[in-house]
């Protein structure tokens, strides 16, 4: 090993057999955590070549289960994003697709932030069963063209062990490990195709729009390479998503979408990798025509009843999508209101998030519980103009010190000027090999 790390810091290349060894060793503790993190200093510094990459992404998948949905009918197309503030598209996009056609089976994770992920949302829904046996989750997609669960706990075990360690000394921020770690879970999890959803900005991992190319464009080589077509959307995430944060309040803004009254925002975004998803599936030629299968799915009330139909399949409580008023809510709500005159010219999605994490709509450690009534309902966003008393946005919590300090938080997210804001364009580019 140390003739491996000694290697690797003078800028050379390991080979299939060695980046193997490592992490198969590290996996079965053979190598100790000093020397894993000597190695993971190394690359974060040197880097990886193309191959290197494959080769760790290769290891990394067959370090624990590799997921066969060979039972599905058609071709399955899975979706993952960097992660963003108020990004509910998941619990969207899953209907929309699933209505036009194409066979989504997702596995997914829980959050670890300001707010809960994918699968913490959907328990907002009474009853609603993440885990799932192997069989019954390829029935459910089968039988409605989607289901949304956990991932099983062998899936990448590589990864849980390498992230937390990077975690820890400082080499998260590489290209090559970033995109190993997001490819080996999703290439892992058996989809025929793959659509990723960059961000970039203040609300995401990658805050430059040259280092969200870099990663997209990697990570789509990975996949391709590795026989998956994939690929990549980079979006805006400089202010949340849509105009809800938090858990139960992001269900209810899904549902909104899905009846065609949710924010513009958050549909465009849908409809951009709703899209690509529907040309991988073969369901579509292109954009624009895609774009109409997915808007027809709202029109005819198509995608909210695929929603309706996997709530059910998986034990929840399918009248909460009739009556979202009865999904968990708080005890009690505050509005931020603006104090001065001028245009909404900054609104920091990271901080957004953190105040929405102070509700108790996120984790502060992996043991913390989520309160699923607790978030944020944004009133005005980039570009709005506001006077003295107009509403910004409203909190919930079912802690009045919480709604305090979300409050603090989220005031200093806003920042008002006298000029508009200039808007960027909120779908940035594609990147396809």
């Amino acid at each position: 090993m140390v003739d491996l790390i000694l290697r690797k810091r003078d800028g050379g290349r390991l080979s299939t057999e060695e980046t193997n060894w490592i992490v198969q060793g590290y996996v079965k503790g053979s190598i100790p955590d000093y020397q894993i993190a000597a190695w993971l200093m190394a690359v974060f510094f040197k880097g990886m070549d193309g191959e290197e990459t494959v080769d760790l992404v290769k290891s990394m998948i067959h370090s624990g289960d590799v997921i066969d949905l060979s039972g599905i009918r058609g071709i399955k197309v899975d979706k993952h994003s960097t992660g963003g503030v108020g990004d509910k598209t998941s619990i969207v996009l899953g209907p929309m697709v699933a209505a036009a056609g194409v066979p989504v089976p997702k596995m997914s994770g829980r959050g670890l932030g300001h707010t809960g992920g994918t699968l913490d949302k959907l328990e907002s829904f009474s009853g609603f069963k993440i885990e799932q046996e192997m069989d019954r989750f390829v029935e459910i997609v089968n039988t409605h063209g989607l289901a949304i669960c956990g991932q099983t706990s062998n899936l990448v075990p590589a990864d849980k062990k390498l992230y937390a360690l990077r975690d820890v000394t400082g080499t998260v921020e590489n290209l090559s490990l970033i995109a190993g770690s997001i490819m080996s879970k999703k290439l892992a999890s058996g989809a025929d195709a793959i659509v990723l959803d960059v961000k970039t900005g203040a609300g995401a991992f990658m805050k430059t729009e040259a280092d969200s190319f870099a990663l997209a464009r990697k990570m789509v080589e990975i996949g391709e390479l590795m026989g998956k077509r994939t690929v990549a959307v980079v979006s805006q995430m400089e202010q949340p998503l849509g105009d809800t944060i938090g858990n139960a309040i992001e269900i209810k803004e899904a549902i909104a979408t899905l009846k065609g009254e949710g924010p513009e925002d958050l549909m465009e975004v849908c409809l951009a990798l709703g899209a690509q998803m529907l040309i991988l599936g073969g369901k579509a030629e292109d954009t624009g025509s895609a774009k109409k299968i997915l808007l027809e799915g709202i029109r005819s009330g198509a995608a909210l009843d695929k929603l309706r139909q996997m709530v059910q399949a998986q034990g929840g409580d399918p009248s909460q999508v009739d009556h979202p008023d009865t999904l968990p809510g708080a005890l009690f709500e505050e509005d931020l209101l603006a104090d001065e005159h001028g245009f909404v010219s900054g609104l920091d999605a990271g901080m957004v998030g953190l105040a929405a994490m102070l509700l108790g709509a996120g984790r502060e450690t992996k043991d913390s519980v989520i309160d699923l009534g607790a978030g944020i309902r944004l009133h005005a966003k980039l570009g709005a103009q506001v006077q003295p008393g107009t509403r910004l946005a409203t909190l919930y919590a079912n802690d009045r010190e919480k709604l305090a300090a979300g409050k603090r938080m989220l005031d200093e997210a806003y920042t008002l000027s006298d000029t508009p804001p200039v808007i960027r364009e909120l779908i940035i580019g594609e990147v396809h090999l």
